[in-house]
């Protein structure tokens, strides 16, 4: 029997997640866009209206990598499907098999209710992940597609912008 487990979520769990987030960020170079903390985490996760699921990878019962998704909707198909926000594996436990234990876990989930498709972003520089997700069969689809978005400030001009 493996000492590899993985398994949902709990809320005792959101220090630990948030710890490894904060080393995602920091592999992502991404430190300074992180502005939520551990009480909004727990809040996306476990608050009144989740926003956001979670499932951790243990190994020998310590938590040594997590994933966090949420459901979406593909007009063209009408069809349900999952978008992977983050991904993550401390170093010291790459090579164990905990991250494709952990999209083998999110698949499953998504098939049990009915979502046929996941999707996610990895950066252009992270060779190791895009390998890792190649392995698990991924493929890149975005090829025609520029990626845009609002943040905070931009939403509240674009509405003040309108009255």
């Amino acid at each position: 029997m493996s000492a590899l487990t993985v398994r949902g979520m709990r809320p005792d769990d959101v220090p630990v997640v948030r710890g490894l987030l904060l080393q995602l960020a920091e592999y992502e170079r991404m430190t300074q866009y992180v502005t939520g903390d551990e009480a909004m985490l727990r809040e996306a996760l476990f608050g009144r209206t989740p926003v956001v699921e979670g499932l951790i990878a243990e190994h020998e019962r310590e938590p040594v990598g997590y994933a966090l998704f949420y459901p979406t909707f593909h007009s063209f198909s009408c069809t349900r499907g999952v978008w992977l926000e983050d991904l993550f594996v401390a170093p010291a436990a790459r090579g164990t098999g905990a991250g494709r234990r952990l999209m083998a876990e999110l698949a499953r989930l998504a098939l049990s209710r009915g979502q046929t498709r996941l999707r996610w972003d990895v950066l252009d520089w992270n060779a190791p992940a895009i390998g890792f997700y190649e392995h698990c069969g991924g493929q890149h689809h975005a090829a025609d597609w520029l990626e845009y978005g609002l943040e905070r400030a931009g939403l509240e001009r674009l509405v003040a912008e309108s009255r």
